[in-house]
């Protein structure tokens, strides 16, 4: 048969459309699979090679696990609200709604033209109202039970362009559209409370399916630790800076304190310090730095002395002068730290460069040359000298702390709280109105979605504020509580709302009187397999399980956890090795890819590629070489003959049905692969096969290249379609060679291997051994001192 992908393909794309083969059913009484893909932000650019890895994997299962049975749910949506598309529509004058709805189209034209098996019945977009109703309503509880505030906080602002900029957008200090100085500008945030979480989600890896690497992403991501919290007078005041320290132990080396510049305490007492023009003029060089050029640890160090204000360690009652440094943020702690130079390389360089006291509190260093980071024996420390484990001290200084009233333990977390709006058109409303009265207010239950209202100018307005800002007709309003003319929210939520709970959706995408029908969430949730890129481990992962457990936690969602197993996909790298981007030229178009050789060599390349989960470079000759594979599957029609079993081939269909089994479950692609290339070989060498090994090949080989399989199906006879096809079965038994191949050791020196019986007997194994041409020669003239045989195994024979 000859293989007409330009014609197949569409075809078989159209009938499983016409069958509705992909589609899940809700049957309760079925056993159920859920895999879920990251959903694509639906860009200009369009899908790339890496996209159709990351989604290949679970394509594959989803049709093997059909195959087995399972009634499977595989759905797409799109993820299209966010900055990118705003920043597009605004540039080409157009509405961000006709660019998705544009980048939609072309993005389903791309999936369907790869042949993938998504449920295209259940497709979502978050930028479609009667999804976004339910953002607003999960924000809404939110609010309702504590979880939403707002606070003001230090942002990146581009005085230039009149917009809040992200630290990506601001590397350097500069603007990355105009170039100019930015600054940083206090605003007023939402927040949401995911640290009320943290402990939660740490307690939850320890009951789901994570690789290790991924759930120590997240435990560094939430960054608990364990410390104190330290009081520190102001000399003269009745003020204290409050610190947070994981080695309380060290307090007795506390030879200064650094707060950061925007500290109230120096407003508070401008008067008394004898430098506030020069506290002042470092605070505005530090507003042009983003936080992440503030907090790099290489880095020269700066700071500014306090002159006129002095603390107290609590724990000696030694005066201790306070700096300025811009390394110390206000959003991180309490925004002022104690600084102990000898164990610890960043108060050593500053203690240096300002010529600070260094005191040595734990031996083990040498403190003349670098700050001594390790484990030893408390000197210079009072009560804690002599203590020589730092588990111990640590406990007895809190204790210490406690009882003399200074301080307390505590816990901190890396993570903050959930900085959740962004001034752009192109969000899901906040859903809050602002009453001189009755102060915040939501927007009532029965009155979501807020939409968007429908404007041509999207860009923002002077000082950063949303464009909704300048919509008389969105922002006046009357207040829902007293009926008094109030004012509406006009900032949206980052692009991260959607994608928080868009899995459950999926579970019932067009009900319009709640989230998602109760009994189909317990039928479905929580995903069997979720897969996607490390990227996406941390803030998306995160910021998913907090929403889920907080809907478990009010009765919404029927499982503590969202996703039962989690993997990741490794990049496709360009031809070049580099990572894939349009300014290196080495983007790889899988339209391109299906033009050339079909959408079927386009899904077997790239997952015969190498480890799934690794790194892997686009090589065209590999993925001629899978062409070239899919043309022999098709000549199988040629020398396809008879019914029944061919015996030659028996035992290596049993095997290879055996291990592309479970090279699917763990994602071994590329091994199942080559062991139907293996299998290919046989079958060529053996000059036939039969119908019903036929069948078995092209069912083993489905999931990978579906469009070729389903046509052979159909050019042999065969009348029902291999989507509604059951999996092969293997014999166990017939999956064990006869034969198996033993090592031969003289004197324990390996010096060959011999093919015997399965089971041979240790006589049958020596004689077979002492009469093979290899070795007796090495026995003559020899006395034989012992025999070893180790069944399947190894033969040893001791001679002297």
């Amino acid at each position: 048969m000859k293989y007409d992908f330009k014609v197949c393909d569409k075809k078989w794309q159209d009938r499983w459309e016409k069958a509705h083969a992909f589609e899940a059913k809700d049957d309760f009484s079925l056993p159920k699979f859920y895999a879920l893909i990251e959903f694509p932000y639906p860009s200009g650019a369009g899908l790339h090679v890496g996209h159709i890895k990351a989604f290949q994997s679970l394509e594959v299962i989803s049709r093997y696990k059909r195959m087995r049975g399972y009634n499977v749910l595989f759905p797409i949506g799109f993820d299209a609200f966010g900055l990118n598309t705003a920043n597009y529509a605004i540039k080409t004058r157009r509405h961000p709604r006709d660019v998705t709805d544009e980048n939609i189209a072309h993005f389903t034209q791309q999936l369907k033209r790869a042949g993938f098996s998504f449920d295209w019945s259940r497709v979502i977009d978050t930028t479609d109202e009667d999804y976004y109703k339910w953002t607003q309503w999960i924000f809404l509880k939110m609010f309702e039970h504590g979880l939403v505030y707002r606070d003001k906080a230090m942002v990146n602002f581009c005085p230039h362009c009149n917009v809040v900029l992200s630290n990506e957008d601001s590397q350097g200090g500069k603007c990355d559209v105009c170039h100019s100085d930015v600054i940083q500008k206090a605003k007023d945030v939402w927040y949401l409370r995911i640290t009320k979480y943290a402990d939660r989600m740490l307690e939850g890896l320890e009951h789901v399916d994570y690789p290790q690497n991924i759930k120590q992403q997240q435990i560094n991501w939430i960054g608990k630790s364990t410390g104190a919290y330290v009081n520190f007078p102001i000399k003269d005041t009745d003020d204290k800076l409050r610190v947070y320290t994981t080695r309380p132990d060290t307090l007795f080396g506390a030879t200064f304190m650094v707060i950061a510049p925007e500290h109230p305490i120096i407003d508070k007492y401008s008067a008394r310090i004898a430098n506030i023009e020069e506290l002042n003029a470092y605070k505005a060089e530090c507003a042009k730095k983003n936080e992440f050029e503030r907090t790099q640890l290489v880095k020269e160090k700066t700071g500014v002395k306090i002159e006129g204000l002095t603390a107290i360690n609590p724990i000696n009652g030694a005066e201790i002068p306070i700096y300025i440094a811009d390394y110390v943020m206000m959003s991180y702690g309490t925004g002022a730290i104690m600084a102990v130079p000898a164990h610890d390389s960043r108060d050593y360089e500053f203690a240096k460069k300002f010529g600070l006291p260094i005191i040595e509190v734990i031996k083990g260093g040498n403190i003349d040359e670098a700050a001594y980071e390790g484990d030893g024996e408390m000197i210079n420390s009072g009560f804690l000298n002599g203590i020589t484990t730092k588990k111990e001290a640590i406990e007895k200084a809190i204790k210490y702390l406690t009882e003399h009233g200074i301080g307390e333990a505590g816990v901190q977390y890396k993570m903050k709280d959930w900085a959740f709006n962004r001034q752009i058109y192109w969000g899901e409303p906040i859903p809050i109105i602002y009453c001189p009265k009755c102060g915040m207010v939501p927007v009532p239950y029965e009155e979501l979605p807020l939409r968007l209202p429908d404007v041509k100018n999207i860009e923002q307005g002077v000082g950063g504020e949303s464009p909704l800002a300048k919509i008389e007709s969105f922002v006046n309003c009357k207040c829902p509580q007293c009926g008094g003319d109030a004012k509406r929210e006009t900032d949206t939520m980052p692009q991260w709302a959607g994608s928080s709970w868009y899995f459950l959706r999926y579970c019932d995408p067009h009900n319009d009187k709640c989230l998602a029908d109760p009994e189909k969430l317990r039928y479905w949730m929580p995903v069997d397999w979720y897969n996607g890129g490390m990227e996406h481990v941390t803030r998306h992962m995160i910021y998913s399980r907090f929403w889920h457990m907080f809907l478990y936690d009010i009765g919404v969602v029927p499982t503590p956890e969202p996703y039962k197993k989690r993997s990741a996909v490794g990049l496709v790298l360009g031809a070049d090795g580099e990572k894939m981007s349009k300014s290196k030229g080495n983007v790889v178009d899988p339209n391109d890819v299906i033009e050339i050789y079909g959408a079927d060599t386009l899904r077997t390349y790239i997952l015969f590629m190498g480890d799934y989960g690794m790194a892997a470079p686009w090589n065209d000759s590999g993925v001629k070489g899978c062409r070239r594979f899919l043309d022999r599957v098709a000549g199988l029609t040629d020398i396809v003959k008879g019914h029944g079993v061919t015996p030659s081939l028996e035992r290596s269909f049993h095997k290879t049905i055996k291990k592309v089994s479970s090279d699917i479950e763990e994602m071994k692609f590329n091994t199942a692969i080559a062991a139907l290339m293996t299998l290919i070989n046989e079958i060529y060498d053996a000059g036939t096969l039969t119908h019903e090994e036929l069948v078995t090949f092209i069912r083993l080989l489905y999931p990978f290249a579906p469009h070729i399989c389903e046509e052979i199906n159909e050019y042999i006879g065969e009348t029902k379609m291999l989507a509604f096809c059951t999996w092969p079965e293997y014999d166990e038994a017939k999956t064990i060679d006869d034969t198996i191949e033993v090592a031969i050791q003289i004197n324990g020196k390996l010096r060959g291997t011999i093919m015997l019986p399965r089971g041979a007997s240790k006589d049958d194994a020596i004689a077979t051994v002492k009469a093979d041409g290899r070795i007796a020669p090495l026995l003559e003239g020899k006395t034989i001192v012992k025999e070893i045989y180790v069944p399947d195994r190894i033969v040893n024979i001791v001679v002297r």
